[in-house]
């Protein structure tokens, strides 16, 4: 399990276990990692952890978030990453049993994957790696799942439908409201990501976890409305 060390000022304060998909960071004693520091906004920044990969997003903080240096809006993280906010740095610690088998990607990989756009009306689908250059699912290969796709429901392209080919699909406007559908060796899951509004799922508001998707799924996302279905 991948895990982040917390320090200030080179004296280690504690070892966090990325054991939850969405661990918050910020000043306010909600959060996952509580930073009691002027210099940290209340909600500071988090990080969504799908199956072996994870990624840090700043959620507009006052300071900034920085990686090895350099302020991000989103990183996709790797071993010995280096998060910094304020005086407090976060070391991120990949599991190493789980990325033995994985090959490096260079940087311009991780950040077309998380950053390529592809358009549909208002929907903007961002796509992740598949198949044996993803860096999810290589060490243990899934069982065969169904096909699944994604079907527009509204808008000016209404009827146009995705496959869900990818291991990670990633849906919303980046900026407004985030969602990954994830392929998981078990099912369809979806997950929220970036926004202050949840997806829903057929008239519910999802919740920070994962939530399983079941065939003929209605997902709410952007002003989007979407159906999930199993192909026969």
């Amino acid at each position: 399990m991948a895990k982040l060390i917390l320090s200030m000022d080179g004296l280690v304060l504690k070892e966090i276990a990325l054991d939850k998909e969405r661990l918050s960071i910020g000043r306010k004693p909600h959060n996952d990692i509580q930073i009691d520091n002027l210099a940290i906004s209340g909600e500071h920044a988090v990080i969504v952890t799908i199956l072996a990969d994870s990624f840090l997003e700043d959620l507009n903080s006052t300071n900034g978030t920085l990686v090895n240096g350099q302020t991000i809006k989103k990183h996709f993280l790797r071993n010995n990453d280096v998060i910094e906010l304020g005086k407090y740095k976060l070391k991120y610690m990949a599991d190493q049993a789980g990325a033995a088998s994985v090959p490096a990607e260079p940087d311009h990989a991780s950040a077309g994957r998380l950053g390529a756009i592809k358009s549909a009306a208002d929907l903007q689908l961002l796509a992740g790696d598949t198949g044996e250059h993803s860096n999810i699912g290589v060490t243990s290969r899934p069982a065969p799942l169904p096909p699944a796709a994604i079907q527009l429901l509204n808008g000016p392209n209404a009827g146009k439908e995705l496959e869900l080919l990818k291991t990670l699909t990633t849906l919303g406007k980046p900026g407004t409201q985030v969602a990954v559908i994830a392929r998981r060796p078990h099912g369809y899951f979806i997950t929220h990501v970036e926004g202050t509004v949840f997806p829903y799922v057929n008239g519910q508001a999802i919740d920070a976890q994962a939530h399983p998707l079941e065939d003929h799924d209605v997902i709410e996302i952007a002003g989007i409305k979407m159906e999930f279905f199993l192909k026969a």
